[in-house]
């Protein structure tokens, strides 16, 4: 009976979530829609990253370089030819690229392409560093994430360099985030709570223990590192074909970062709580963009200081660590059990005293 109930609370939830979005689409800001297209990337993104650094217990520090390859993988295959022949003045593009473009109707195509290419490069980078225990993950993608900078900014033909890729068509809209967002929501909750999430727990709480049982530690871990760059891939893909313009900063450390902040503050291991926690601060760093802008103060003008947002978000990543380490979530996850639970009514009854 109840479990009929949370699925008729579930499609309820995802019926009224569609008819928000059918709304937004028509009604809404441009402005809150780009906020609201970048919240739902940073889900897919900080959702992905969480499976690896939360739930497997994995550190790495590589999801720029693989938003990075499917941002530019995305680009490649939905810019007109017309247009590449504009930006790659300066060499001409590489074959096949300079051959086609995918039509907008193909863009799931395009998203595709970009989350295995990405989990091509994590399957590159993880292959070997996996094999290894401490901290050797992290050096390895924090190693990676540099080189796809370097060969960004070096592989004209390919990249266009540090000029970057101009003009790509606006195809990532409300429905393609959200439904994006929702998607990765599903596909990792899923996960977590399967028999190959349960193994991921047990590696992260001890592997020696785990191999013990059986658990094949290394391919669990590859598996999960893969598909963490592929939604990695994915988000970048959506955020290339969101801002129309991307180039080798937009994929440096400072994303990583961000998505470090993301997982920490609604707690390692809670899928839920990063999806949230990424709706936070995609508007949080929004709001408190007036703090890189000049203010008058009386008969003074401060100048605005670059970058302080950063120092916000840094300061809180600290405050974090000290005082509260499980983050807002811990490891729990929002479910409809627990809310139920929670009602007035519901609650189990105390015992009758004789």
């Amino acid at each position: 009976m109840r479990g009929r109930l949370e699925t008729f609370l579930t499609l309820a939830v995802l019926g009224l979530f569609a008819l928000f979005i059918a709304w937004a689409e028509g009604n809404l800001n441009p402005y809150y829609q780009r906020i609201l297209n970048t919240a739902f990337v940073y889900v897919v993104a900080a959702v992905g990253y969480n499976l690896v650094n939360g739930i497997a217990g994995q550190f790495s520090l590589g999801p720029n370089a693989f938003m990075a390859l499917g941002g530019y993988t995305a680009a490649l295959l939905m810019l007109p030819l017309t247009q590449k022949q504009m930006v790659w003045f300066l060499q001409p593009l590489v074959w096949p690229f300079n051959a086609f473009s995918l039509p907008g109707h193909l863009f799931i195509v395009a998203l595709l392409a970009a989350g295995l290419v990405a989990a091509l490069g994590g399957l590159l980078v993880g292959y070997p560093a996996l094999r290894l225990r401490g901290d050797y993950l992290a050096i390895a993608t924090f190693g990676f994430g540099e080189i796809i900078f370097v060969l960004a900014n070096n592989l004209i033909p390919l990249t266009n360099g540090s000029l970057g890729i101009k003009a790509i068509p606006e195809y990532t809209n409300l429905w393609w985030s959200g439904g994006a967002a929702v998607a990765t929501l599903l596909l990792v909750r899923n996960l977590a709570s399967s028999s190959f999430g349960r193994a991921m727990r047990a590696i992260r709480e001890d592997e020696v223990a785990a191999e013990a049982m059986g658990i094949n530690i290394f391919r669990t871990k590859l598996l999960a590192f893969i598909l963490s760059a592929f939604l990695g891939g994915i988000a970048g893909a959506l955020l290339a074909t969101l801002i129309t313009t991307i180039s080798p900063t937009l994929f440096t450390f400072t994303m990583t970062f961000n998505l470090l902040i993301i997982i920490v503050l609604g707690g390692l291991g809670s899928v839920t709580g990063s999806a949230v926690t990424a709706l936070i601060f995609a508007f949080l760093q929004e709001g408190l963009r007036f703090l890189e802008a000049p203010t008058r103060i009386g008969p003074w003008l401060v100048p605005g200081i670059p970058g302080m947002r950063m120092v916000v978000f840094s300061l809180l990543l600290v405050f974090l660590m000290i005082f509260y380490r499980r983050g807002l979530f811990g490891r729990s996850e929002l479910s409809w059990d627990l809310l139920l639970r929670r009602l007035p009514g519901r609650r189990q009854s105390r015992a009758p005293h004789l």
